[in-house]
């Protein structure tokens, strides 16, 4: 993108103030804008994100179980809960989807704080930090579990807004004015947002006056991001002001973000967004860099606020310009850009922070109804500890290792309502698959296993059925 010379922020301030937004937002908005308005693409090329060296790996993490123990009751748990589930055709929060024995995101996440609280004796909070999209459907399931606010983690909110700022029209670079819908002239500003909105919400400074030290943010949908104890007190016992979770990235995770390391030595995370289109392929190539973010990340407290306090209020994370349709339900609606930060970006803000590897049971997220078949199917199981995991039995004998890899036809599976009406009696059991691929539509009996390696191919637009107790395997 080219420099557009005369542009002005003053519309762009004057709508946020209109808008009632704080005035330390407009000022780290106008940060964020005037890279874009100056040609900045927020790209970092492969030159500074070389692979990283000498990464921890969780099993540095066991002996210190006992200092995570000590750590718990300093602990705050944050979901990062601002996303709809739009790309799977949801009209509200992604954590409200049922997902497992009749429960949904939120309830699992809840029930294994409180079975934490109960065994440990902690009072480890639980707050979401929601979108504008999200707040007030999270807020009336919250009221399911009054327990929350018990323990003394009551003096704390169970929820927090993250702000909003302007899409950029991408010709003019101009705020957005959409008349046929006010609200798509808006967006969240990434989750990299959560260290701004801590310090103007005050929240960070109420955390650390109640004795509270630490902080484990993940995604709310993502199952595998429990509170670990172990890694609590490897991270509490060094002294880290912040610790990213990274796993083995494997061809599924070839567009998300990866752990580099810059020519100074500090370790960084580059999105797609963030990659030079002629390194595409580069980014992609999963034997290069080969860890995963898995958005798991320890903080402490303490030195988020020196960090806040030095850089006056924002951390001046790498930007991220997204190009999106003003209206992302009609793809065909004007381009606009979304200025965005992510919450892993921070990693190369802090001095000393470092990443653990873990294994790939700490990173289960359901971006698409793919994810979501296997984690409702019988490979997948929901603990007494309120933990989803996979079946113990998988990778003995004859059942195969790892999660079972499903690959489903976006024509005919990309929607939970495709979802229902394809397999009306819930998922086939996929305890004894390894991967199984469905292309063109088929609908699915009761009682279906699959075994090994399945391929299902349907040229017509006409469905298959998949009778009652049928055995698909090979």
């Amino acid at each position: 993108m080219g420099r557009i010379p005369a542009v002005s922020f003053a519309p762009i301030r004057q709508k946020m103030k209109r808008a009632g937004l704080d005035d330390l937002l407009i000022r780290s908005f106008e940060h964020y804008y005037a890279q874009l308005a100056a040609g900045a693409t927020g790209y970092i090329p492969g030159t500074g994100a070389r692979p990283p060296s000498d990464i921890a790996d969780s099993a540095a993490a066991t002996g210190f179980h006992d200092e995570g123990l000590d750590a718990l009751n300093r602990l705050v748990v944050v979901k990062l809960n601002g996303g709809l589930g739009a790309t799977m055709g949801l009209h509200g929060p992604r954590s409200l989807l049922m997902v497992k024995d009749g429960l949904r995101f939120l309830d699992i996440i809840v029930r294994h704080v409180l079975h934490l609280r109960r065994k440990m004796r902690a009072r480890l909070p639980l707050i979401f930090m929601n979108s504008y999209s999200t707040q007030e459907a999270t807020r009336q399931a919250l009221g399911a579990y009054p327990q929350l606010a018990e323990c003394g983690a009551g003096a704390l909110p169970l929820t927090f807004l993250q702000n909003k700022v302007p899409k950029i029209w991408q010709e003019t670079l101009q705020p957005v004015e959409w008349h046929q819908d006010p609200s798509k002239e808006w967006c969240p500003p990434g989750h990299g947002d959560i260290y701004l909105t801590l310090h103007m919400s005050s929240l960070l400074r109420k955390m650390l006056s109640l004795g509270y030290e630490y902080m484990f943010v993940s995604n709310a949908d993502n199952l595998g991001a429990t509170v670990d104890t172990d890694i609590l007190g490897y991270f509490a016992a060094r002294n880290l002001p912040f610790l990213m979770e990274v796993t083995d990235r494997t061809a599924a995770d070839r567009k998300g973000g990866h752990l580099a390391q810059s020519s100074d030595g500090r370790l960084l995370l580059r999105e797609i967004a963030q990659c030079p289109p002629e390194e595409i392929e580069q980014f992609q190539d999963i034997d290069r860099y080969r860890l995963f973010n898995t958005n798991n990340l320890w903080i402490h407290l303490p030195s988020l606020r020196e960090l806040l306090q030095k850089r006056d209020g924002f951390l001046d994370l790498p930007m991220i310009v997204n190009s999106k349709p003003v209206d992302p339900s009609c793809p065909d609606s004007p381009p606009v850009f979304q200025l965005e930060t992510a919450v892993g970006l921070a990693i190369s803000a802090f001095d000393g922070a470092q990443a653990i590897q873990v294994s790939r049971d700490r990173f289960l997220p359901v971006k698409r109804c793919n994810d979501l078949l296997a984690l409702r199917s019988d490979a997948f199981e929901l603990s007494r500890q309120q933990c989803v995991g996979l079946d113990p039995r998988r990778g003995r004998g004859p059942f195969p290792g790892g999660a079972p890899l499903v690959e489903l036809d976006d024509r005919f599976y990309q929607f939970i309502d495709q979802i229902e009406e394809r397999f009306p009696h819930g998922p086939p059991s996929l305890i004894r698959c390894r991967s199984i691929s469905v292309t063109g539509p088929y609908t699915f009996g009761a009682s279906v296993t699959v075994e090994g390696d399945v391929t299902l191919s349907n040229g017509t637009d006409a469905p298959v059925l998949i009778p009652d107790g049928a055995t698909l395997s090979g």
